[in-house]
């Protein structure tokens, strides 16, 4: 068989699921027409390029998202913004006004930094965090997690971390814990610190200037200022080039290279001229014309593939995440990576962490939507069992938070006192109408289309972990009956 048409085969068994099988000795119809060599090629860069699109997104995503955080200003509180090695804090919870999607937690305040370990490591240093939950995430350019440090794995601190990059084999100065290496040169580090009530937020914030990101050559000394730099290439506009994701994503992969281990699939990529030094616009335009639908084909799977996972565990409605989340690519998994992982949340906790359930349906799998009234239920003593504390969130159909008039995102543990769990269990009414008075109390309000919640439970139980605790269904609340005349 030739290289190329087994090539070809691959690509049609990993962008169909399996499903296409092909009988090499099966004869062919006589009449056949022949097969433009300019459509063959559009279908095999097509083919390809879906696969490749899966595979790449991560890196697409994070060269627009370390862009737009480094070198492109937003307005104030709707995006991070900050310099390479320096941490973006937010100020205050996030809310309705940030619109980066994601599903943004309305628990915590982010930290945010986009580090270069390229030339040497960088260290970052946290205080005394007391009983606070607080935890860094430090994920690779392709979205995986390598490290963590935070309450459930470091204690309370303080301590010195040093993010070190691929290649560094040098000593490290005493007192500084050498997190394991980056697999790539850039690194998002993701922080998020508790917030206990809006009057906590200052508190945190002096705790959030402690938190400090230093490089190895300016460390020990004091009085220093550590420069800032903002010079990350910006991404090229499909607007204005057809291929130009691919020539975003090659140059993403260049500069972050993938492992070894997946060096199959890297050279699958390379006969496109996709991959790390390759260079698309030498392409035939036939394979051109292909790749270009493929990344509009592909960004579709991906969006169906975010809302349609037929293998995840669903109780009750609540759909809880792929098991490989936070380094599904380290798994083999690429569209649990692309989907779940990247597109849906930037980046996602290990599951010892945190695990996320999401609820699109009702008990009877009708979409979420505000134009009906909803109510969840928990019975006396039978909460979300996590040892820091658990959240019931709201976003609209974009992924970002819902606007309302209290101001309010989410229903959390801190909101809910031990004795009425314990007397009566907890009620959350969830719909687009304002309500008042004591039904206010534990509403979360909806917005007026679709909409979807997620159930957020940080260092779970093992029940959780494992995938086997029923969280209650969301009821539809339906009218009282009128009195019968």
């Amino acid at each position: 068989m030739l290289r190329n048409e087994s090539l070809l085969i691959f690509a049609l068994l990993v962008t169909s699921g399996g499903v296409w099988v092909r009988a090499q000795n099966a004869p062919q119809p006589k009449t056949a027409a022949p097969v433009a060599t300019s459509a063959w090629k559009e279908e095999y860069a097509r083919s390809v390029g879906i696969t490749a699109y899966t595979y790449a997104f991560p890196y697409y995503y994070n060269a627009q998202l370390r862009w737009k955080w480094v070198a492109e200003p937003s307005e104030k509180g709707k995006s991070a913004y900050a310099a390479v090695n320096h941490f973006f804090h937010a100020k205050r919870l996030t809310t309705a006004k940030y619109r980066d999607g994601g599903s943004p937690n309305n628990d915590t305040l982010y930290s945010i930094a986009w580090v270069d370990v390229s030339r040497e490591p960088v260290i970052l240093s946290i205080p005394d965090m007391a009983d606070r939950y607080y935890s860094f995430e430090f994920a690779a350019f392709n979205s995986d997690n390598f490290a963590s440090v935070g309450q459930r794995t470091n204690g309370s601190g303080p301590g010195n971390f040093a993010i070190v990059g691929p290649d560094f084999a040098d000593a490290l100065p005493s007192g500084v814990i050498a997190l394991a290496k980056s697999p790539t040169p850039w690194v998002l580090v993701m922080g998020r610190t508790l917030v206990y009530s809006p009057q906590d937020v200052m508190y945190v914030r002096e705790l959030q200037a402690q938190y400090k990101l230093t490089p190895l050559s300016y460390w020990g000394k004091n009085n220093v200022s550590l420069p800032e730099t903002r010079d990350v290439w910006q991404p090229l506009d499909p607007a204005n080039d057809p291929l130009a994701v691919w020539k975003t994503i090659n140059r993403a992969l260049s500069e972050n290279p993938p492992p070894k281990t997946q060096q199959g699939l890297i050279d699958l990529f390379a006969t496109l001229k996709i991959g790390p030094g390759q260079n698309v616009a030498k392409l035939d335009p036939a394979y051109q014309a292909g790749l270009a639908r493929a990344a509009v084909d592909g960004q579709k799977i991906l969006e169906k593939a975010l809302l349609d996972d037929p293998d995840a565990v669903v109780i009750n409605g609540w759909k809880y995440p792929p098991p490989a989340l936070g380094r599904a690519g380290d798994k083999g998994e690429y569209l649990v990576r692309a989907a779940q992982q990247s597109l849906g949340g930037i980046v996602a906790s290990d599951p010892a962490e945190s695990v996320f359930l999401v609820a699109h349906v009702d008990a009877e799998g009708k979409k979420l939507t505000g134009a009906k009234k909803y109510e969840l239920s928990f019975p006396p003593g039978k909460l979300p069992p996590a040892k820091a504390f658990w959240s019931i969130t709201m976003y609209s159909g974009d992924a970002n938070l819902v606007e309302n008039p209290l101001e309010r995102y989410s229903i959390t543990s801190r909101m809910i006192s031990a004795k009425s769990d314990k007397n009566e269990g907890v009620k959350i009414l969830i719909q687009h109408e304002a309500l008042s008075g004591a039904a206010a109390k534990n509403w979360l309000p909806a917005p007026q289309g679709s909409f979807y919640l997620i159930l957020r439970t940080y260092n779970p139980d093992a029940e959780i972990v494992e995938q086997i605790w029923t969280p209650p269904a969301i009821m539809v609340r339906l009218p009282p009956e009128k009195p019968k005349q």
